[in-house]
C-alpha cells in the first residue's frame, strides 16, 4: 500500500456504511486511498478535521438550473456555486429548460457548457416526451444522461404527459429508472376555481391531496403492468407516503426539505408567494405523514427542488406568481439542523443524500466512503450554529425562505474529487465538474 498520498484529512469523524469513527482518510489521484490510522502516513497535505464530522458527498438529485433560455433567473455556474457553498458535490439537473432537454443534441450541449464550468458534478435529466419515446433506450445511455424525467402535471410545451395512452407508451421503453412529478393535470384543470386570487395559501386547495394520489397510484400501476422502476418526486401527502409504502418494489420516493420543514398555514402568511411550490407545502398532518415515512424507511433520497425565480416573479399577485424556491445551498444546513433536533440520524442523513442516491441511480464511485471510491466529501461541523440569510445565498435569484432562521449544523468543506472546493464558506480554485458516471451507461 503506498504510503505517500496527496491528501490525509485527519482526525476526523467519519461517517459511512460502517456507521461512525474517529479516523484519518488518505487520498490519492483523486480516490480514496486508505481509511483508519495514518499517523505514520506522509501526504503533500494535511487536513486537520478533529471536531468536524466528515460525510461522504451529498447528491442532489433534483435541481433545476435553468441553462439555457431562462438564464436570467440562474446558470448553470451560479447554481452550481450554491451547491457547493452548500456542501453539495453533486446534482442531476432538470429538463425544462429553453429549449428543453429531449434530445441527444440539446443534452450534449449542456454538458458540453456544464464541463469545467460547474463547480460540482453533474448529470442531467432528458425529458420523456410523447414525440421521443423511440428515442428513450439511446437517450438513457448518453454521457451525463441521469435518465429520463417526465412531467404528470402542469410544465411547458412537450414536457406535460398527461394521459394514460402516452405514460404507457413512455413507461414501456424505460431501461434506467425514470423520475416522475406526479399530479394529475386533469384535476388541476378541473379545480382552478379553487384558486383565490391574491391568496397563496390557497394554492395547496387548488393542487389538492387528491390530485398527487390520483397521479401516482396511475403512475405505480403502468410502472407495475411493464415491471419498470419508478422514482416519485417531492412526496407531499401522507396518502401519497401510505400508498407507495405498499408498492416499493416498483417505487423509489424522494421528500424535500421545504416539505419537511416549512408547514401550512403558517409558510403562507409568513412567506406569500415566497412559499409556492408544486407540489405545495401542505399542513401539520401531511408534513407528519412525510416524517413518518421518512422515519419507517420508505423514503429513498432527499432532494431540494431548488427552482429559483426572481423576486420580480414572486411579486406579483398569486396565481401569476411563478412556483418555486431556492433549495440546493441550504438542503445541507437545514436538515442537519433537524438531526441536531433529533427528527433523524447523522447516519439517515447519510443513507438519504449519499447511499440512497447511489444504491437507486447506480452511480459509479460515488455516494460511499470507501477505499477505490472517489474522494466526495461534505465536511460538517455539526455544532456551529449560523443564520441563513439572503445575502449568503449564490442563486442569481439572491433569495431563500429561510432567510432568517437560525440553525444548528454547517458544512465547512466540499471536496470533489480529492479537491478542496469549498472550504469555510469560500469557494477555492477554478471550476472543475465533471459528469456523472452511471453503472447502467455503456462507455461511462
Amino acid at each position: 500500500m503506498a504510503t505517500n498520498y496527496d491528501v490525509i484529512y485527519r482526525g476526523g469523524t467519519v461517517v459511512n456504511h460502517d456507521g461512525r469513527a474517529v479516523c484519518d482518510i488518505a487520498v490519492l489521484d483523486g480516490r480514496i486511498a486508505a481509511i483508519g490510522d495514518l499517523a505514520l502516513a506522509a501526504a503533500a497535505e494535511i487536513i486537520d478535521a478533529k471536531g468536524l464530522h466528515i460525510l461522504p458527498g451529498v447528491i442532489d438529485s433534483q435541481v433545476h438550473f435553468r441553462e439555457p433560455g431562462l438564464d436570467h433567473k440562474e446558470d448553470l455556474e451560479t447554481g452550481s456555486r450554491g451547491a457547493v457553498l452548500g456542501g453539495v458535490t453533486a446534482v442531476f439537473e432538470m429538463p425544462n429548460t429553453k429549449p428543453l432537454t429531449t434530445s441527444a443534441e440539446r443534452l450534449a450541449e449542456k454538458v458540453s457548457r456544464a464541463r469545467n464550468r460547474m463547480f460540482c458534478d453533474f448529470a442531467f435529466y432528458v425529458g420523456g416526451t410523447r414525440e421521443n419515446v423511440a428515442d428513450i433506450a439511446k437517450l438513457e445511455q448518453l454521457e451525463g444522461s441521469a435518465g429520463i424525467k417526465v412531467f404528470m402535471g402542469s410544465s411547458t410545451g412537450d414536457l406535460l404527459v398527461e394521459d394514460d395512452a402516452s405514460l404507457d407508451c413512455i413507461i414501456a421503453n424505460l431501461g434506467r429508472r425514470a423520475a416522475f412529478h406526479a399530479e394529475d393535470e386533469p384535476r388541476l384543470i378541473s379545480r382552478m376555481g379553487e384558486r383565490v386570487p391574491g391568496d397563496p395559501s390557497s394554492h395547496p386547495i387548488w393542487r389538492d391531496a387528491t390530485a398527487a394520489l390520483m397521479a401516482t397510484k396511475r403512475l405505480v400501476g403502468l410502472a407495475k403492468k411493464h415491471r419498470k422502476r419508478i422514482h416519485v418526486l417531492h412526496i407531499s401527502t401522507a396518502d401519497e407516503m401510505v400508498y407507495l409504502a405498499e408498492h416499493k418494489e416498483w417505487a423509489t420516493v424522494e421528500v424535500t426539505p421545504h416539505h419537511l420543514t416549512l408547514v401550512a398555514p403558517d409558510c403562507y402568511e409568513r412567506l406569500g408567494t415566497y412559499a409556492q411550490m408544486n407540489p405545495p407545502v401542505r399542513d401539520a398532518g401531511h408534513q407528519a405523514g412525510i416524517w413518518a415515512g421518512l422515519a419507517s424507511g420508505v423514503v429513498d433520497v432527499l432532494g431540494s427542488d431548488h427552482a429559483p425565480h426572481l423576486k420580480s416573479e414572486k411579486d406579483v399577485p398569486y396565481p401569476q406568481s411563478h412556483s418555486g424556491m431556492t433549495g440546493v445551498q441550504t438542503l445541507v444546513p437545514i436538515m442537519l439542523d433537524h438531526v441536531n433536533a433529533g427528527r433523524l440520524t447523522l447516519e439517515r442523513f447519510v443513507d438519504l443524500t449519499s447511499h440512497g442516491p447511489q444504491r437507486i441511480f447506480g452511480i459509479r464511485g460515488k455516494g460511499r466512503i470507501a477505499v477505490g471510491y472517489d474522494a466526495d466529501f461534505t465536511i460538517v461541523d455539526m455544532g456551529r450554529r449560523e443564520t441563513i440569510t439572503n445575502a449568503q445565498v449564490a442563486s442569481r435569484c439572491g433569495w431563500t425562505p429561510y432567510d432568517g432562521k437560525q440553525v444548528t449544523g454547517w458544512p465547512v468543506g466540499t471536496i470533489i474529487r480529492g479537491r478542496r472546493v469549498m472550504w469555510d464558506s469560500e469557494i477555492i480554485g477554478e471550476a472543475r465538474g465533471a459528469p456523472v458516471r452511471f453503472l447502467e451507461v455503456s462507455g461511462a
